[in-house]
């Protein structure tokens, strides 16, 4: 179809980039509609191994790839990525286009979320402390430096002037931390603009000309359903919305362009940071599942925190994305478990057992989880089928659910991907 949306189920960490790596082959132009430089996508391809963080999986495919005008972006990350892209022998000129209303990461915001996150102490958030909820702060609050400044030294020095006399005082007077000079900020920004000026595009335009010539069109988000600024499980959210109406809102497009939406979810769930997690596993099943399934952040390293498939927050996901078919994504990971617990329901702290996803926070941060327990298998899946005791489990999803499983991740390598059916 010419407009699909790839869309993380969970909270985030599903295996998109593999599934967008996946589809990119038969697409035509990959877009990138939120988040910043702290959502990364691996890809494995034989052995080599790619860890991309703000350009559009589709560059490993060497296909057109836009990042949208929902997207923050850090300048310096971002050249360092197209540097390291090339190093490794692939081509980057012309085929990356960023919008130019897009926001920046500046220093200040990276300095102001470390600063806020050791503040918070044990309310933390857990951010990565890469500037990007201060980013989209600043857009809201309408001072942020967009892509298109850096063609416009004037304003460019004009809009940093005034972040900077803000920031310094809150860095200074409230945190205690070292001011920032202006004329050193911009002096750097202008050393970027000479790279980044080629790529900045009208992206709603590039996508509106795909469409009406029919090209495949591609739209990846970082982060995923559940840490949706509106529709998460706030606070313990990201700061834009990675949902699939985000898509159409980041590239200025009707929501009735687009066509399909894939959802990714793994075959259990993993968190990261703080916040209620109601399925998350109790003892060494958790550490088992880690290993298993590599369960450390892409770009920050970090401990995943692993949980049994839940299929009311699922729900939830297919509910709010609209989803119209679901990748599954690492369950060779449950291979070896004789049973499988699985989330069917939520017992809500009255006492009523509920498959809807909880509409109050207090009833999600005090849910408990009520599993049904599956046959494990005990065969490793390799890409030869799945155990019937796997189809089972992919089967028990969708019936649950009432969307296909399209797609079966059986390993890390692009290459282990089963079709379902």
């Amino acid at each position: 179809m010419p407009a699909t949306v790839i869309v993380g189920a969970q909270w985030g960490d599903e295996g998109k980039g593999k599934i967008v790596d996946l589809l990119a082959r038969d697409s035509d132009l990959v877009c990138r509609y939120q988040g910043g430089p702290n959502a990364g996508h691996t890809i494995v391809v034989g052995e080599e191994t790619y860890k991309i963080r703000q350009i559009p999986t589709g560059i490993i495919r060497s296909k057109v790839c836009a990042i949208g005008a929902g997207c923050v972006v850090d300048p310096a990350v971002l050249i360092a990525e197209i540097d390291e892209l090339e190093a490794r022998g692939l081509r980057t000129d012309g085929l990356v286009f960023v919008s130019g209303n897009a926001h920046l990461v500046m220093p200040w915001h990276v300095a102001l979320d470390g600063a806020r996150e050791r503040r918070l102490g044990r309310l933390q958030i857990g951010t990565t402390r890469r500037g990007i909820g201060p980013a989209y702060a600043d857009k809201a609050t309408r001072i942020g430096v967009r892509v298109q400044d850096l063609v416009d030294p004037k304003i460019l020095r004009e809009k940093i002037g005034l972040a900077v006399a803000e920031k310094n005082v809150w860095l200074e007077r409230v945190y205690e931390l070292e001011p920032f000079d202006a004329d050193e900020i911009v002096a750097t920004l202008l050393e970027h603009a000479g790279r980044i000026r080629p790529l900045i595009a009208d992206t709603s335009l590039l996508v509106d000309r795909a469409l009406r010539k029919e090209e495949s069109v591609l739209f990846e988000g970082g982060q995923g359903t559940l840490l949706d600024l509106d529709h998460g499980t706030y606070p313990f959210v990201t700061s834009s919305s990675p949902i699939a109406a985000g898509a159409a809102v980041s590239f200025g497009i009707g929501p009735n362009r687009i066509d399909e939406v894939l959802g990714v979810a793994k075959a259990y769930v993993t968190r990261v940071g703080e916040g209620p997690f109601p399925s998350e596993i109790e003892g060494d099943a958790q550490a088992r599942v880690r290993e298993a399934g590599h369960e450390f952040g892409t770009v920050t390293g970090r401990e995943r925190r692993c949980g049994w498939l839940d299929l009311v927050a699922l729900r939830f996901a297919v509910r709010l994305n609209g989803i119209t078919s679901l990748a599954l994504t690492k369950l060779d990971v449950l291979s070896g478990f004789s049973e499988i617990p699985v989330c069917v329901r939520y017992r809500l702290p009255d006492g009523i057992e509920s498959e809807e996803f909880p509409a109050h926070q207090s009833d999600f941060h005090h849910c408990r989880p009520v599993f049904e327990r599956l046959h494990g298998w005990e065969d490793e899946i390799g890409t030869n089928g799945l155990p019937a005791a796997a189809r089972d489990y992919v089967s028990f999803v969708e019936d649950a659910l009432g969307v296909r499983v399209q797609l079966v991740g059986t390993g890390a390598s692009r290459d282990r991907v089963l079709a379902f059916r």
